[in-house]
């Protein structure tokens, strides 16, 4: 593999769209016409964190039987046509006059993919940028960038038609290849036979040594529906407690046996198989051989799940380079501040009232747990407007289910418990088993830390902005301390100190109020 470069030298420049260097707030939208699935997706703007406003697909199987005929199905082309011109009136209805429309294996490799492309332009009114399989695997590997949290590994794209594979290292990417190992393009390939599709894998994905041979202890990023659609049935079978794909992981050991299973299994039986479209479902089996191929090959660290491909590398590739240095993460935190909480400059001061007393805490606070705990702040007062007796809930559920990116399972379970430690008390009991098991021991303790502070700030600020610069908490000579300056005497009280010894139990402390 050739050396690493600056994600923004990597596109051919014949097939980068055109600059968009100034964050905007009007909708933007792109239509992805896949070899499964034709997708159109608005978005509320372009941004570093941007927020879908509609979000439809379409399985028109453009991709079916294109490597046996060497054509585009009609029937396809006709689903296909009949979709875009209902995107063009969507698009036209929110009212959005910036469209990227792309376009990948299918139409690439297609003799009538042409004639195809051409009847959808008219029908769009829009260009389309028909992706080399090259520039796919770039726009995946930008989308992991823009997704996750300093990502290391290998990204790999699995659409209808091909598969893309390519190193990442923060926001850097390697050279990458394409294979035709998409579920339509494989089950095509072998006849519908899975037994000859590994066969077929195994052989294509010799191609890709360079990217595999780096992928030895590091993370698989798995982009692609199928794959999505196969990590809904393993969550299922671990009754597991989150539904969010994005960030979720697999140890290998325990994906291969479910990817066996997959394969050797009709698919009609599977766990929760109803959530998968039945257009999707035969594509299961192939999607899990590719998948099995890759880990026995690679040998990685984990699987992680990214909901984040194609689409979102282009629009992040749009974005200046100071836009796209922010944490995805504390921006989607702080939309949800100004959005919802009281007073959001509170949620910021919070950011470094907490820093100056993490700073006097014996122990170091990682980097990922800085911004964790400065998201959790940000996120602290979202559910004030909540009956009393639900806020803790509500907190936690919206926490847990928002779509955040830049975080994995650990670290939303982490919030969702901060956020409801802030409201029900932070005795370990009251947290949910299957959240706590999710967090690990560090981060609980960190959450009930986080969830201890916040209940001191709050009766001392009432949520607003201003007050908690006065008002700071350190731990000095083995308490903690809280100082209220001489003209606030009136907020001390049992009540505020039960807080402030609540805090200090938490880390194995006493605690006290100093005024003056």
């Amino acid at each position: 593999m050739g050396p690493y470069r600056s994600h923004l030298t990597l596109a051919h420049d014949a097939e980068r769209p055109g600059p968009m260097t100034n964050r905007t707030t009007a909708p933007i939208a792109i239509i992805d016409i896949g070899s499964n699935s034709v997708r159109l997706v608005a978005y509320d703007g372009l941004q570093r964190a941007p927020t879908p406003l509609y979000n439809e697909k379409v399985l028109c199987g453009l991709g079916r039987s294109v490597f046996s005929t060497g054509r585009l199905n009609e029937d396809s082309v006709q689903r296909a046509l009949t979709a875009l011109k209902r995107f063009r009136v969507l698009c036209d209805t929110m009212r959005i006059d910036r469209i990227f429309v792309l376009a990948t294996a299918a139409a690439r490799d297609a003799a009538n993919g042409p004639a195809f492309l051409e009847a959808a332009q008219a029908a769009l009114g829009q260009e389309i940028q028909l992706l080399s399989g090259r520039r796919e695997a770039e726009l995946s590997a930008l989308g992991v960038v823009s997704g996750f949290y300093a990502p290391d590994g290998v990204v790999g794209d699995l659409g209808g038609g091909s598969l893309e594979l390519v190193d990442v290292h923060g926001v850097t990417v390697g050279q990458g290849v394409t294979m035709p190992l998409g579920g339509l393009a494989l089950q095509d390939l072998s006849e519908n036979s899975p037994r000859k599709a590994r066969k077929i894998a195994r052989e294509h994905l010799k191609k890709a040594e360079p990217q595999l041979d780096t992928l030895r202890g590091r993370t698989f990023y798995a982009v692609g529906g199928t794959w999505r659609a196969l990590a809904r049935l393993h969550q299922a079978a671990r009754g597991y407690p989150l539904h969010v794909m994005h960030g979720y992981t697999v140890e290998p050991s325990d994906e291969l046996s479910f990817l066996e299973m997959v394969e050797t299994t009709d698919a009609a039986t599977l766990q929760e198989v109803e959530t998968i479209s039945e257009a999707r479902r035969p594509l299961l089996a192939y999607g899990a051989v590719v998948l099995e191929e890759i880990i026995r090959s690679g040998r990685p660290r984990e699987i992680a799940i990214s909901a984040s491909g194609v689409r979102e590398g282009l629009l992040f590739e749009q974005l200046d380079r100071e836009t796209r240095a922010l944490d995805p993460l504390i921006v989607s935190a702080q939309e949800l501040n100004e959005q919802r909480a009281r007073s959001p400059g509170h949620g910021e001061e919070l950011r470094a009232w907490t820093d100056r007393f993490i700073e006097t805490l014996d122990g170091p606070e990682t980097a990922g747990e800085r911004r964790l705990r400065h998201a959790a702040c940000l996120l602290s007062d979202i559910g004030w407007r909540a009956h009393p007796d639900y806020r803790g809930e509500q907190s936690l559920n919206v926490i847990a289910n928002a779509a955040f990116t830049g975080i994995d399972h650990p670290g939303r379970a982490y919030l969702a418990l901060s956020g409801y430690f802030r409201h029900e008390g932070v005795a370990p009991e009251k947290a949910s088993p299957m959240l706590r098991g999710l967090a690990g021991p560090r981060l609980f303790d960190r959450a009930r830390l986080i969830g201890a502070l916040l209940r001191v700030a709050f009766p001392v600020s009432a949520g607003m902005a201003g007050p908690l610069a006065r008002m700071p908490v350190t731990v000095e000579d083995g308490k903690v301390v809280l100082r209220l300056p001489r003209d606030w005497e009136a907020l001390n009280g049992e009540r505020l100190l039960n807080r402030v010894r609540g805090l200090a139990r938490v880390i194995g402390l006493d605690g006290r109020i100093d005024v003056g």
